[in-house]
């Protein structure tokens, strides 16, 4: 197993890190099981375990906490705040206020059941609530001693920009990491995202370099794909082949399945070894449900792609190019109502 430095925090993490989102009732609901993942993941050499207090509405980080029990201090543990929990409460209760951040810090210590959280990231940028108010907690919680980083998860590069720009004029601490979606199918992070993160010194942990199944070669064009189950029926008009505006991803699937079979190594295997070659890649993010799954997730771990592969890679996705877009929208484009002024005010101008 690789090792590198965590964003300038001195914090040494595997390039491979242990994601926790399938474990509990949305995924594994066998703890057991659960922690036999992760005690596999940690004798093998992974060092970086990442939650969140969302997943499973909680229970993977109680999942995660037990199986730690005396391997703690081995572990870079990273959790994640900004999302309702679903438990019929939503006033205040979700964001990136320092209301919200002081009460998920204090819950996710109870349910990991540690004194301190490693890494301790912001979900999703928040538009109600102004940067210098997250910066502010998240500083705070690192000087009482809570936390020992921060970062941000899936912030756009202005964003990131704007957050390191506050910190560095109001004397607060900075995000140190940022965890971006990026895949061979989804590569649109390389046009702003990776570039800003190396300006300012800051650690990537990619998520879903398999593109939600599509790099595990199990959707293939020209062959039935059952849109009523698994990550298919989330998202159907992703994953439907009849669909022209897909056809560039399965094309992409076939011709990488091809470039797999040719270094003699598996489509997942040459997919997660693709986003650990970005020089601004710190630690790509292993989200398995199953033993099996984390299996054929790590089988990969010695490979090294050559420049003539990642020349083909080139040739098949464009550097820059999203097939796959699971990148953060803001409500400027989710709303229409953040688009338009009021009736009134329309009809008054």
């Amino acid at each position: 197993m690789r090792y590198r430095v965590l964003g300038g925090t001195g914090i040494e993490v595997s390039a491979y890190c242990l994601g926790a989102m399938m474990f509990g009732f949305i995924g594994n609901p066998d703890h057991d099981d659960c922690a036999r993942i992760i005690h596999s993941a940690l004798d093998r050499g992974i060092n970086f375990v990442d939650t969140a207090d969302m997943y499973s509405t909680g229970e993977s980080e109680v999942i995660v906490g037990k199986a730690l029990k005396g391997r703690r201090d081995d572990v870079v543990l990273a959790t994640k705040v900004h999302f309702p929990l679903d438990d019929g409460k939503t006033v205040n209760r979700s964001g990136n206020s320092r209301r919200w951040i002081i009460k998920g810090l204090e819950d996710s210590l109870r349910r990991l059941d540690t004194d301190y959280i490693d890494l301790y990231q912001i979900h999703r940028p928040d538009q109600r609530t102004d940067i210098e108010e997250t910066l502010s907690a998240l500083t705070d919680l690192r000087a009482q001693g809570k936390i020992r980083a921060f970062g941000s998860s899936t912030f756009p590069a202005e964003r990131i920009l704007e957050a390191q720009v506050v910190a560095d004029r109001r004397g607060l601490g900075r995000f140190r990491t940022e965890q971006p979606p990026y895949s061979i199918l989804s590569r649109g992070i390389e046009t702003s995202v990776l570039p800003t993160l190396q300006q300012h010194g800051m650690g990537a942990m990619v998520w879903s370099p398999l593109a939600f199944g599509f790099l595990t070669g199990k959707y293939r064009k020209d062959q039935p794909v059952d849109l009523t189950s698994g990550r298919a029926a989330i998202n159907p008009a992703r994953f439907d082949p009849s669909l022209p505006k897909n056809a560039a991803k399965f094309e992409a699937v076939e011709a990488l399945i091809e470039l797999a079979d040719s270094i003699g190594r598996s489509l997942v295997e040459l997919a997660i070894a693709f986003t650990i070659t970005h020089p601004a890649v710190t630690s790509v993010i292993l989200g398995p449900r199953t033993m099996e799954q984390f299996e054929g997730l790590i089988a990969g771990a010695d490979l090294v792609l050559d420049d003539a592969v990642l020349d083909r890679i080139d040739e098949i996705v464009a550097p820059g190019t999203n097939l796959y877009d699971v990148e953060w929208r803001p409500e400027s484009l989710t709303s229409a109502r953040a688009r338009r002024r009021p009736l009134d005010e329309r009809a008054a101008a």
